[in-house]
């Protein structure tokens, strides 16, 4: 396909709301993924598993991802329909999201042998996140098809917001329930009804988010879309190659890439051993039996929160920076600083300020690649392209899942040492952002 470049960025400005509403829906998937990310290894940990062992349950979610995703942009790519292109995945990948968040959590509570819970949980896992990333994967399209590349930081910092927010919700949920008097305990593999709670009530929230942009957003037929994209006729009339594609893909593509890799080894390292790390510094105990382990469960959550509110902070202050890369970097080394101390703090409410720094990692994972990438795109295939740049966040995470039981028996099987690992991660991150080369529509940024 060729392209006009004289016109390649026909698209309009859009006001604030019309932004908003772009990504609205992600307020609602954003829960449902803060409750997968913060209680899956507790709910394997309380159903059984061995500390060694639960990275291996985190393997799924980016396997998942790598096969959904790419799927997802390729088929929207060509899809038209009186619901739009991306939002008919959206809103199906909600729907099976919605049924598998009444199931998960019960894992424990059906009577069935060890082996059969386990089972039914890595299955209901599987399409759990499976579910999730179809349902996630059309809002990053949708900011690429509506949204000028001025405008861009904007709108990915507004869905980075959004982001936040739903995971600060996702995230306190167990706490907040806990509080209001719901039991935070319960027979041992069983897991507590803080817990189960917590991912219906997610559940209803989702469906409401997802019907809320499904009647906000009205996207662009084929041609319509070819003229603001500069493109000489609709894509449902392309035929795609994947390889050819990524053979063609800009540089900031795969170096960006480079810097994903380390950010997402981090953070998945994060989520599968923070449970784990907190109980053993705080709470002094790695029993998941006990009241103190889940009790450091609920506190995990409220930490997650923290985390997400200073990530909402600074997505605010990122656009204010002239030099995005120079944002990029400062960013990734403010979270790797948070995950080193982590370790070396005893005190529950002093881990506010390493989760606050987290944060600002965060922030910049969350915007700054897509802004990048999808700036060096020229509009052709963008939900193929940012489905393959989907990989870079999934294949991190499965080469961190398959070697962290290694890595955790190389730092003395603690599980707090698992957050100095994450802190070297995100400063290798850092490093790594000023080999990326920007660019605009495939010219090199001025």
């Amino acid at each position: 396909m060729t392209t006009n470049p004289a016109n390649i960025d026909r698209k309009p400005d859009l006001s604030f709301w019309k932004l908003w509403n772009l990504s609205f829906g992600f307020f609602g998937v954003q829960i449902a993924y803060a409750l997968q990310s913060a209680n899956i290894s507790r709910i394997f940990a309380t159903l059984g598993a061995d500390p060694h062992n639960l990275s291996y349950f985190w393997i799924l979610p980016p396997l998942m991802g790598i096969i959904v995703q790419p799927i997802v942009g390729t088929c929207s790519d060509k899809t038209w329909c009186r619901f739009g292109r991306r939002i008919p995945y959206l809103f199906i990948g909600a729907l099976i999201a919605i049924i598998v968040m009444c199931l998960l959590p019960n894992a424990g509570s059906f009577g069935m042998a060890l082996s059969t819970t386990m089972i039914f949980g890595l299955i209901s896992l599987m399409f759990l996140d499976t579910s999730i990333n179809m349902a996630m994967q059309p809002f990053k399209m949708l900011v690429g098809d509506f949204v000028n590349e001025k405008q861009k930081t904007l709108a990915y910092s507004i869905q980075s917001f959004l982001c936040n927010a739903g995971s600060v919700v996702g995230f306190v949920f167990p706490f907040f329930f806990t509080f209001l008097g719901i039991s935070n305990v319960a027979p041992q593999g069983v897991i507590p009804d803080s817990v189960i709670y917590s991912f219906y009530i997610g559940a209803i929230i989702l469906i409401l988010c997802v019907i809320y942009t499904t009647v906000k957003v009205k996207e662009m037929p084929p041609k319509e879309y070819a003229f603001h994209h500069g493109l000489d006729k609709p894509l449902n009339e392309e035929k795609v190659n994947i390889i050819k594609l990524l053979v063609k893909a800009p540089s900031a593509f795969w170096t960006v890439g480079l810097v994903q890799f380390c950010c997402w080894a981090a953070f998945l390292y994060m989520w599968n051993y923070t449970p784990g790390a907190i109980a053993e510094t705080c709470w002094n105990t790695t029993d998941t039996s006990t009241e103190a382990y889940q009790t450091a469960g609920n506190w995990v959550g409220v930490l997650y929160a923290i985390q997400a509110l200073g990530s909402v902070a600074w997505a605010v202050m990122l656009p204010r920076f002239k030099q995005r890369k120079a944002a990029y970097s400062l960013s990734l080394v403010l979270g790797g600083i948070g995950f080193i101390l982590i370790p070396f703090i005893h005190n529950q409410y002093m881990l506010f300020v390493p989760y606050i720094l987290i944060g600002c990692a965060w922030a910049a994972t969350l915007a700054m690649p897509f802004t990048i990438v999808t700036n060096a795109l020229d509009g052709s295939h963008m939900g193929v392209y940012l489905g393959l740049f989907n990989g870079t966040i999934c294949i991190p995470q499965i080469v961190a899942a398959l070697l962290g039981g290694i890595v955790l028996s190389l730092v003395g099987s603690a599980q707090s040492s698992m957050m100095l690992v994450a802190g070297g991660l995100l400063v290798a991150g850092a490093a790594c952002v000023f080999i990326i080369r920007e660019t605009i529509g495939g010219a090199k940024k001025n």
